[in-house]
């Protein structure tokens, strides 16, 4: 098994792993019940995508 020759340095460890942070989810507020949503989803709370119900939801029922 080949190992390396050298050790890596900092910067070089930096630099690569610097795009392996996360990056937080991009939320949206539903215009019918104002509850956070994920963005072209339908709400979990009130069911309704684009203005109109779409599967029934707690409020609904």
């Amino acid at each position: 098994m080949p190992n390396p020759k050298r050790r890596h340095s900092k910067q070089r460890t930096a630099k690569r792993r610097s795009h392996d942070f996360l990056t937080p989810v991009s939320t949206s507020i539903c215009p019918n019940c104002q509850e956070r949503k994920l963005p072209h989803t339908v709400c979990k709370s009130c069911g309704q995508y684009k203005g109109r119900v779409v599967i029934a939801g707690k409020e609904a029922a």
